[in-house]
C-alpha cells in the first residue's frame, strides 16, 4: 500500500497555471503548498531545497517521487539525496544537447541524483546508459503525459467549450505557446517569431503565458492581425485546442508530444529538442526563430507532404501503473 504525500512548490503560481489543473483534473489538493515562485533560477531552487527539507523531515517518506525537468524537479531530487532518501524520476533520460536551457542543466542533475530512473522512450533509455548509469535503475515504461491524453481525452469532448466560446472550427487556426525564456526575453527572437506568425495563412490562437505578456508588453512588439490572444487554458481546454488545430507551434516540450499524440503536425520554435524522435517521423519540424522556416513549413504540411509512419513511440498509455508497480519495493 503506498501513501502519496504531495507537495506542490508555487512554481507556477498563477491560478490559470496551477489551480485550474487540480479543479478540472480531480488532482488531490497538495499537501504542502510551499509558496515559491516568482524569483531567478537560483532563487526559486534554493528556496524550494530549504522548504522541501522540512517536508521531508516530518513526513520521513521511504521515496521521492519527481517529475519532469522544472527547478522543482532538482530541487525536490536534490533534498532528498541529501538526506538520503531514493529519489524516482519519471521522463528520465531526455537530452536536448543545450547547456544553456535551464531544463537540461535540470535533467541532467536529476538523473544523476536518482536511484530509480523512469524512462519513456527508447532514445532516453539510450541516454542514460550512454552516461555511465547503471542499467538496473533504469525502467522504460513509456510516457505518463500519453496516459493522461488517453484518460483525459473524453472528458475533454465532454466538457470543454472552447471552440464555441472562440468561434472555432476543427482545422480552421494555428495554436502557438511560447514561454522560453530563450524566446521572450530579447527583442530579436520574440519579433523574428511574431514576423513569422504574420506569414502564416490561418488566424493563430495564442494562450499567452503571464511572462510572455509582460515580456511583449515591455519591448513594444506589435502582434499581426491574424494572432488572437487568449488567457492561459485549463488541461481540458488545451487538448480540445490542440486535436482539432490544423497545425501547431510551439516552444514546449509537452506540447510537442501532445501534438504527436493527437497526429497534429508541429512547428518548434527552438534549435533543437529533447524529444528528438518526433524531428524522425516528419511530425515535427526545428524552425528556431526564423520567420522563412516558420512559413515554410507550413506551406511544406498543409500540401500533404510526406510524414513517415512509425511505430508509437511513447508506450502503450499504462507508464504509471508500471511505475506503481517498480515503486512498491
Amino acid at each position: 500500500m503506498c501513501r502519496e504525500v504531495i507537495v506542490h512548490t508555487g512554481q507556477h503560481f498563477d491560478s490559470n497555471m496551477s489551480e485550474v489543473f487540480f479543479n478540472e483534473l480531480n488532482i488531490p489538493q497538495p499537501n504542502y503548498n510551499l509558496g515559491v515562485g516568482g524569483g531567478s533560477h537560483g532563487q526559486n531552487t534554493g528556496r524550494m531545497i530549504e522548504r522541501i527539507e522540512n517536508v521531508l523531515k516530518k513526513e520521513l517518506p521511504d521515496c521521492v517521487l519527481v517529475y519532469g525537468d522544472t527547478d522543482s524537479t532538482l530541487a525536490g531530487a536534490l533534498a532528498a539525496v541529501k538526506l538520503n532518501i531514493p529519489v524516482a524520476h519519471v521522463e528520465a533520460g531526455l537530452r536536448s544537447f543545450n547547456r544553456r536551457m535551464p531544463e537540461e542543466i535540470n535533467r541532467i542533475l536529476t538523473d544523476h541524483a536518482s536511484t530509480i530512473l523512469f524512462s519513456p522512450t527508447d532514445i532516453a533509455t539510450r541516454n542514460l546508459k550512454s552516461e555511465g548509469i547503471d542499467a538496473g535503475a533504469i525502467h522504460q515504461v513509456g510516457d505518463v503525459m500519453y496516459d493522461a491524453t488517453l484518460y483525459y481525452s473524453g472528458l475533454s469532448d465532454r466538457k470543454s467549450r472552447i471552440l464555441n466560446d472562440l468561434s472555432l472550427h476543427s482545422k480552421n487556426y494555428i495554436l502557438a505557446t511560447v514561454h522560453r525564456a530563450g524566446n521572450t526575453d530579447t527583442y530579436e527572437k520574440i519579433s523574428s517569431i511574431v514576423k513569422g506568425f504574420a506569414g502564416l495563412s490561418k488566424i493563430i490562437i495564442w494562450p499567452m503565458h503571464p511572462r510572455t505578456k509582460q515580456k511583449i508588453a515591455s519591448l513594444k512588439i506589435d502582434l499581426p492581425k491574424n494572432v488572437r490572444v487568449i488567457d492561459p487554458v485549463g488541461y481540458l481546454d488545451m487538448i480540445m485546442l490542440e486535436k482539432n488545430a490544423a497545425l501547431i507551434a510551439t516552444d514546449s516540450g509537452g506540447v510537442q508530444k501532445e501534438a504527436y499524440f493527437h497526429n497534429v503536425p508541429c512547428i518548434t520554435l527552438r534549435d533543437e529538442t529533447e524529444w528528438v524522435e518526433l524531428i524522425d517521423t516528419g511530425m515535427n519540424r526545428l524552425v528556431s526563430t526564423s520567420p522563412e522556416l516558420i512559413k515554410d513549413s507550413e506551406i511544406d504540411f498543409f500540401s500533404g507532404g510526406q510524414i513517415e509512419t512509425t511505430p508509437f513511440l511513447y508506450g502503450d498509455g499504462k507508464a504509471s501503473l508500471k511505475i506503481i508497480k517498480h515503486l512498491r519495493f
